[in-house]
């Protein structure tokens, strides 16, 4: 069979099964089944197929994933990020969208607690959209912020996606998770300073309201009780794989029982919240492991029918130069990325990326970043960014999703301008890996 047959064949089959409803995971393993009787072999590429799922799922650079997950869980359960959300808000005195401010800075120390970029949204959205909306904030200058931040969550560490995609990918965890830092607090920067400029414009969108006085004790106190022992945490997590003291694994268990003992320190870690954070972990890795599992078989029934080197063939020998490959490979995750959620995308994509990628001399981490941007960005891509749905589970009755859509699209707006600054200047990315100890 023809490689761009074979191609048409799996993934064309794997489309078809999502628009049928069928779940990614199961959706993979359907189209797997029958790549490996074409492809691997018949009776002897279903064993692989089981070996494959066995192989993939028992190494030792995916157990960082249960790690984060559960360290994220146990701060939202345990009600740890809304007392910090609380300090902060307690810091920041009369400035332009000033509740808007505080998702916005929240939002990015919760992103350094918790790998997960739905519970940031739902946790930002049921704290503060109540009280946006009681003090006359219109819902471009609300829900923006917060869905916008939310994201954040995909690249500053511990990100559980960054994890998956580095094992997909074959590319150093720690390198991706370091790399990230950078762009993700670059576009909280971007989001602050647009935030303060916009309402100082427009007061109308914001409403000034008297923020009662505090002295020392009621605003700097809560701040440094409640937010810096958490951020230390970050310090701990990241700072230990920088100066090569532990790896991602390593790291991950610091922080997942640092999580612990901080929410037992502050009396707020109960039996029924510790099995709950337990059981979320569980579902995610699950979950996660399946996946993971699934696209290692879809990658084999690729290169075993001439697909990934077919497809790698025709993209070198169109004589494009490396940069036009490139940003060809970003626009169509973009536009995958208004359709999918990120998992499949990076399954899909990652088994016919990767190779060129290696062939056209990338650098690998770079370019794992910005497919992280990419993530990053369709969560908020109407018309199935993940994020726009959270947003309206939690916001208060009577937005619209269209409400929704025009308060994000500022934001994706500075998230692509993030993008363009990462691709025209990788050292920006390659920064903090080059000063790892490796």
């Amino acid at each position: 069979m023809e490689w761009y047959y074979a191609l048409a064949l799996l993934l064309g089959g794997l489309v078809l099964l999502m628009l049928l409803g069928l779940p990614v995971v199961f959706a993979f393993y359907g189209i797997n089944l029958l790549g490996a009787i074409f492809f691997l072999g018949g009776e002897a590429g279903l064993n692989q197929l089981v070996r494959n799922a066995v192989d993939s799922v028992k190494q030792f650079a995916l157990i960082p994933i249960p790690l984060f997950v559960l360290m994220g869980e146990v701060m939202f359960y345990t009600g740890l990020a809304v007392t910090a959300i609380d300090a902060i808000d307690r810091m920041i005195r009369r400035v332009p969208g000033r509740l808007s401010l505080v998702a916005i800075v929240g939002g990015t120390i919760f992103s350094s607690l918790s790998g997960s970029s739905i519970a940031n949204t739902a946790m930002l959205g049921s704290t503060l959209l109540p009280e946006m909306y009681k003090r006359g904030y219109k819902p471009q200058i609300a829900i923006g912020p917060i869905i916008a931040v939310g994201g954040i969550a995909i690249l500053i560490p511990p990100s559980s996606l960054a994890v998956l995609l580095g094992s997909l990918a074959k590319i150093s965890v720690a390198d991706l998770l370091v790399a990230s830092i950078i762009p993700g607090l670059l576009m909280a920067l971007l989001f602050f300073g647009y935030v303060i400029l916009r309402c100082a414009l427009d007061p109308t969108l914001a409403p000034a309201y008297e923020v009662p006085r505090r002295g020392f004790r009621d605003s700097l106190l809560p701040f440094a009780k409640y937010v810096l022992p958490l951020f230390a945490i970050f310090v701990v997590v990241v700072g230990s794989m920088l100066e090569g003291i532990a790896t991602p694994t390593e790291a991950a268990a610091l922080g997942a029982v640092a999580s612990i003992i901080a929410a037992a320190a502050y009396r707020k870690l109960s039996w029924s919240n510790l099995v709950r954070s337990v059981k979320e972990t569980l579902r995610v890795t699950v979950m996660t492991l399946f996946i993971i599992s699934g696209s290692v078989t879809f990658s084999q029934c690729l290169a075993f029918s001439g697909a990934t080197q077919g497809l790698s063939v025709v993209v070198l020998g169109l004589e494009l130069s490396p940069f036009a490959v490139m940003i060809g490979m970003l626009l169509i995750l973009v536009f995958l990325g208004c359709f999918m959620d990120q998992v499949s995308m990076m399954m899909i994509t990652l088994p016919l990326f990767m190779p060129v990628a290696q062939q056209l001399g990338f650098d690998l981490v770079w370019f794992g970043t910005l497919i992280l941007l990419v993530l990053e960005i369709s969560l908020l891509t109407p018309p199935f960014g993940m994020l726009l749905f959270v947003a309206q589970g939690v916001a208060p009755r009577g937005t619209t999703m269209g409400q929704i859509v025009n308060s994000a699209l500022p934001f994706v707006g500075f998230e692509f301008l993030v993008l363009i600054i990462m691709v025209l200047v990788p050292g920006l990315t390659l920064w903090l890996p080059s000063l790892m100890a490796h």
